[in-house]
């Protein structure tokens, strides 16, 4: 129960790693606001697993700054945020991909964070203490091609990580930051392009233990982040990648 008594956000969390950081957070004793665009999903999965749920565009300023107020009305505070939500564009040559999936993929990938810390960080700061987990991607680390502006925006994703951690370290909040492999999630199709076995062959022979990730490594690796366990680790941002990256 090493996260018993904490409050916490997982944005995205109705689905994939989201979902699985809910679970973990929810075993470890920790209160759960799930915060997703699909509103259906997170009312569905609060119900079975005994969290609340809000619907939120993550995207829109007006839509966080609804999910603060609820979270606030409910809980008074705010000790764990999971920056989880986001989206990819189909693989194509990246003078191919359109400005619409462009605008999308920088708006949920990256402004959502700017979103959450103007919302939620003066929150924390004001408690003197707090978590930030964002997650990223080794496609921020070691690109894959034809995916160039969703991993520009991981990469965004890691460097808004360190900044954050440094300057919030003097008010008491952490922010790490995980980046995942590929996994067993929603978004897999479209990193892929096309599911098939060939496909899935293809993606794991780069993954040295062989296997992709799942939303448990995820969930497991968050629960240690966020915990006291980790009272003295700011700014990492840890691969859960099976090796991907070395």
């Amino acid at each position: 129960m090493r996260l018993q008594g904490n409050t916490a956000i997982v944005t995205g969390g109705a689905s994939g790693f989201g979902a699985g950081i809910v679970a973990k957070f929810l075993t470890e004793g920790a209160k759960v606001m799930i915060a997703d665009i699909n509103s259906e999903a997170a009312q569905t999965m609060a119900e079975e697993v005994g969290a609340l749920s809000c619907a939120c565009d993550m995207s829109s300023g007006d839509d966080v700054a609804k999910l603060t107020d609820a979270v606030m009305s409910a809980w008074g505070r705010i000790d764990i945020l999971v920056n989880n939500a986001g989206i990819t564009h189909l693989p194509k040559a990246m003078e191919d991909v359109s400005e619409e999936d462009f605008d999308k993929v920088l708006a949920v990938n990256a402004k959502s964070v700017f979103w959450t810390a103007k919302h939620m960080v003066p929150l924390m700061k004001k408690a003197g203490a707090g978590a930030i987990l964002n997650i990223a991607s080794t496609a921020g680390v070691s690109p894959r091609p034809r995916l160039n502006w969703y991993n520009a925006s991981k990469g965004w994703m890691i460097t808004a990580t360190r900044a954050m951690a440094i300057e919030l370290a003097p008010d008491g909040v952490r922010v790490n930051a995980l980046n995942p492999v590929a996994g067993e999630t929603p978004l897999l199709k479209s990193f892929m392009g096309e599911d098939t076995p060939e496909m899935r062959a293809k993606f794991l022979s780069t993954i040295p233990l062989g296997r992709f990730s799942q939303p448990e490594d995820l969930g497991n690796a968050a629960s240690f982040l966020c915990s006291d366990e980790a009272s003295m680790i700011t700014g990492v941002c840890l691969e859960v990648d099976g090796g991907r990256c070395i």
